[in-house]
Parts: C-alpha cells; sequence; structure tokens
C-alpha cells in the first residue's frame, strides 16, 4: 500500500478546519452523516458545537452519535437528547441519534476477534460520513481518535458492549474484565465494518487540542496534559491516527509523558496495527504541512 497523505496545520480555528478538508481534494456525496463525540454532561474538554459549526455546515452534513453503554448523560435515546441541546448541538445542526429506533449488522468475515458490528439503524440513511475525531487518551483504549470514532463511536448502545465483551453479549462488568489484545483487535474489527460500508465516501479529521488523559466520555476528566498541536486531515483513519501519536511522541513538550503513559500503558497502538492488518488503511504516510 502506498502513503497516505496527512494534511496538517498548527492553527486551530474553526476555518482552519474548512482549509484542511478542502485539501482532501474529495467531495462527500448525499446526505453526509458527520459523526462528533457529544461529550458526556459534567466533561470540560470536548470540541464544542461552535468550533465545528464551519466544517459541518460547508457539508451540509446532519451531526450522528449513538448512545452508550454505561449509566450517564447519553445511556438512553431520551437523555442523550437532552444532553445534545445542553451541549447546543441541538442549537445549531440538525441531530440523530442513529440507534434511537434499533440496530442492524454488518458483518466482519475477516474480523480478529468479532464477526459482527451492531449499529445505529439509521446509518442507512446517509451516502458519507466525514469522522471529525477529538484526539486525546482513553481510559481504556489508550487513546481516541478516528478508529475509536469508527468502531465504539457509530456502534449502537448494544453494539459498544458487544465490541468490549470481544463478541459476547456480557453484562455491564464483563465490558473491564476481557483481554485487553482483543478488545482492541475488536475495535479495529468494528472500524473495518463502517469504512467497509461507506467505502470511498468518508473521510477524517482530528484536533489535537485539550489534550487529557481521558476521554469525552468521562464526566470527570483530568485537565489536559499537554499544549495543543494542531489539526490533520486525510482520506486514511490509519494514517491519521498514527500521525497524530507520532506527533505526540516527537513533541517537545514535557506533559506528553503522561499522555504517552496511558496510550502505552493500554497497548493503545495495537488497535492502528490491527487495523492496518485488516486493510483499512496504512501506517505509512506523508505528513503534509500547510
Amino acid at each position: 500500500m502506498d502513503k497516505a497523505k496527512v494534511y496538517f496545520t498548527k492553527e486551530l480555528t474553526p476555518e482552519a478546519v474548512v482549509e484542511l478538508y478542502k485539501k482532501l481534494n474529495k467531495d462527500l456525496p448525499g446526505k453526509v452523516a458527520v459523526k462528533v463525540h457529544s461529550g458526556e454532561e459534567g466533561n470540560q474538554n470536548y470540541l464544542k458545537p461552535l468550533f465545528m459549526k464551519p466544517m459541518i455546515d460547508y457539508v451540509k452534513g446532519v451531526v450522528v452519535e449513538c448512545n452508550t453503554a454505561y449509566e450517564g448523560a447519553r445511556n438512553t435515546t431520551e437523555k442523550h437528547k437532552k444532553l445534545m441541546e445542553s451541549h447546543e448541538w441541538s442549537k445549531y445542526f440538525d441531530v440523530d441519534i442513529m440507534d434511537a429506533e434499533g440496530e442492524i449488522t454488518l458483518d466482519i468475515p475477516e474480523g480478529k476477534v468479532i464477526k459482527k458490528n451492531y449499529v445505529g439503524k439509521n446509518i442507512q440513511n446517509y451516502d458519507s460520513m466525514l469522522v471529525l475525531s477529538h484526539f486525546k487518551g482513553h481510559p481504556m483504549g489508550g487513546y481516541g481518535g478516528a478508529l475509536k470514532q469508527l468502531s465504539i463511536g457509530v456502534a449502537s448502545g448494544h453494539g459498544k458492549r458487544y465490541i468490549h465483551c470481544c463478541g459476547h453479549d456480557g453484562s455491564y462488568e464483563d465490558m473491564f474484565n476481557q483481554k485487553q489484545e482483543e478488545f482492541l483487535e475488536s475495535m479495529a474489527d468494528a472500524a473495518s465494518s463502517v469504512t467497509n460500508y461507506f467505502k470511498d465516501n468518508i473521510l477524517y479529521i482530528n484536533v489535537m487540542c485539550n489534550m487529557s488523559v481521558d476521554c469525552d466520555c468521562c464526566n470527570v476528566a483530568e485537565d489536559p496534559c499537554m499544549k495543543d498541536i494542531g489539526i490533520l486531515a486525510s482520506t486514511d483513519p490509519v494514517a491519521i491516527d498514527q500521525a497524530c501519536i507520532d506527533l505526540v511522541v516527537n513533541s517537545d513538550d514535557p506533559g506528553k509523558e503522561h499522555l504517552l503513559e496511558r496510550i502505552n500503558s493500554r497497548q493503545g497502538i495495537h488497535t492502528i496495527e490491527a487495523a492496518s492488518d485488516l486493510g483499512i488503511g496504512t501506517r505509512e504516510y506523508e505528513l503534509v504541512e500547510i
């Protein structure tokens, strides 16, 4: 596989997101689902709607999310819709909780761990997807980026638990008692099913700011531990996540050690390795700074 192009800018503005997107030189056809992280109630680090507004308006997209598999403000459709209102997503955009009316199954015949993925039923209403990811740490996966958005992010509430339980319909407690490598491979499997669903009609933007060791799904998250780095865009979810990891590694910010400890202690890079093995992208990339 040839090197993927990953476009990068240090400018962290709403307008820069759009300019970087344009560098991909590809229009997303039809009705566009824009996958964001709505941010758990109480979380201070998630990317706010106004920062994303020019980009979402540019593609005339619908903001999409799915319910969570854990207690909180987003584990039922009713609560999630209220959260989307209080976080002002609904104020600026059409919002779709994709598993509000159920789920569909995407087959993964070549999956390393799971052979099917349960995603929000309303995915069928879209022709293409823009994955807007906030790059940061994660308590379970090590880091959160494009691959996590594709996997856990697009999965239904039930599907999230199925991924966490490595292909079993386990309990909430079971989600925290799986082999780490198998969990990470399950995420890669799930991500591959979404990329296969949309084929070439899916693009990725990662925003490297507010980088805490905790995810936006944490209602009480640590404050960011290192300085903001910038924005990346690519047609390749593996390359864009690998580039983010490399930018952290190569940073001269001493706070990176705290973030890298979180990523490495959870074997976060293994999700990227597994996704590369599945052929949904390449770890070899050219970073094009704008």
